[in-house]
């Protein structure tokens, strides 16, 4: 086994306060395609277990036993491979324990608690409250990255930022959402990733207000936002970066609303050090964007006051960011025994809990027009007095402005992964 896995794992086994209870964590099964085709949906081993073994196995375990000496208390059970599996697919063997045996090493353990991570595993029925500790213990050991993973973070930004630059030589009036993706995401092949983090987000014109946007056949005319939000995948660890351009020369007003997102972004990603508290960054780019529209003559009042009243709500629906690795919301959640803030604030907000060095995160602070919220009668009465709403209703259709980064906590100062896509209006 490679030495950064010896090494998570004895991480995992000083971490994990399982006592006398043994740990089995499953890889998954195949997901047939449901029209009988004889073909499934992509495998990916669920991330607990590929956090532990670095590999793709269909129904792969690792078990795991306290009791047992070092060295042979991690095992990885395996399936055979089968003929059929070797002359259609040529798969080989992956090295472990033949999975036939794994019935056998529970039946041994038969009368001890079991705590069951990754996808369900047969004849391993956990206990649910162990389990639930023990993935909250799980999920926090491995927040701070190693540097295995900082590598291929690295390495899935660079294969990001080569996609950005083909893409901004193709913006132009008259270029669909779904041509752009197809230039981006075929850079990132040239560029060595394996395939989209997640699903490209491309949004032209209006469809830039919306958040998780699939990008459709619409042309962007001169003058609109273009808000894209993509990341290569290299080895299963990814990036996630959002940039938005204007087709052309931007108004005015689209000016002033980017300039302010990139400050608030900058802003906070300055404050992405050891202890800082993530909500509270949240919050002070939340004041920081309400006090920008306030500026614009959008909002009224005092910044302070209108996050309060929530009224930052209408324009940035969504948290700061997550954390991002080994998927686009890698080991997100709360601190072990913490909370989730009750505050309807807050109700979006991914993460919550202090930074550490090694955590990788997105910062991606956004102003956007959204006619489902702003159209809202409950919300137009609730602040009336808060917004300018013949001006909102001038630029109902604008769309919006997100910027986001990849950014490293260090001892130091932090270190932003994805600083050579260019963050441009135009």
């Amino acid at each position: 086994m490679s030495n950064f896995l010896d090494e998570r794992r004895a991480r995992m086994t000083a971490a994990l306060p399982l006592e006398d209870a043994i740990l089995v964590v499953g890889a998954g099964e195949p997901v047939p395609l449901p029209e009988g085709s004889d073909q499934t949906y992509p495998f990916r081993s669920h991330a607990e277990y590929f956090y532990l073994t670095g590999r793709e196995c269909s129904s792969g375990v690792v078990g795991f036993d306290p009791r047992d000496g070092a060295g042979d208390d991690w095992i990885s059970f395996v399936p055979e491979v089968t003929e059929s599996e070797r002359v259609w697919e040529g798969r080989m063997q992956t090295p472990g324990a033949p999975l036939a045996q794994l019935g056998t090493w529970l039946a041994a353990r038969g009368d001890r608690p079991i705590a069951t991570l990754g996808a369900p595993t047969a004849n391993a029925l956990g206990d649910a409250a162990l389990t639930k500790k023990i993935r909250e213990r799980f999920t926090h050991a491995r927040r701070a990255k190693d540097a295995p993973e900082v590598a291929l973070i690295r390495r899935a930004a660079a294969a990001t930022a080569a996609g950005y630059a083909t893409l901004r030589e193709h913006l132009r009036p008259g270029v669909t959402e779904r041509a752009l993706q197809i230039e981006l995401e075929a850079e990132f092949f040239r560029a060595g990733a394996a395939r989209p983090g997640y699903g490209t987000i491309v949004g032209s014109g209006p469809n830039a207000g919306v958040l998780h946007f699939e990008p459709s056949a619409r042309a962007a005319q001169r003058g609109e936002f273009v808000l894209v939000d993509a990341g290569a995948e290299i080895d299963r660890y990814m990036a996630d970066v959002t940039r938005t351009y204007v087709v052309g020369e931007p108004s005015a007003f689209q000016r002033d609303l980017f300039q302010v997102v990139l400050g608030a972004e900058e802003r906070a990603i300055a404050k992405c050090v050891p202890g800082a508290e993530w909500k509270e960054i949240h919050l002070a780019c939340a004041i920081e964007l309400v006090g920008g529209l306030v500026a614009m003559g959008v909002m009224r009042g005092a910044p302070e006051s209108l996050v309060e009243q929530e009224a930052h709500t209408l324009f940035f629906p969504h948290g700061l960011g997550h954390m991002v690795g080994l998927g686009v919301r890698d080991a997100s959640g709360t601190l072990p025994g913490r909370a989730k803030d009750a505050r309807q604030s807050l109700r979006t907000l991914r993460m919550d809990l202090p930074l550490a060095p090694g955590y990788v995160v997105t910062v991606e602070p956004g102003l956007y027009f959204i006619p489902a919220l702003l159209n809202d009668p409950v919300r137009r009465a609730r602040f009336r007095d808060c917004i300018n709403w013949p001006l909102v209703e001038q630029h109902l259709m604008l769309g919006g402005v997100r910027i986001e980064d990849d950014v490293l906590v260090t001892t130091e100062a932090p270190e932003i992964l994805t600083a050579a896509i260019p963050k441009t209006l135009e």
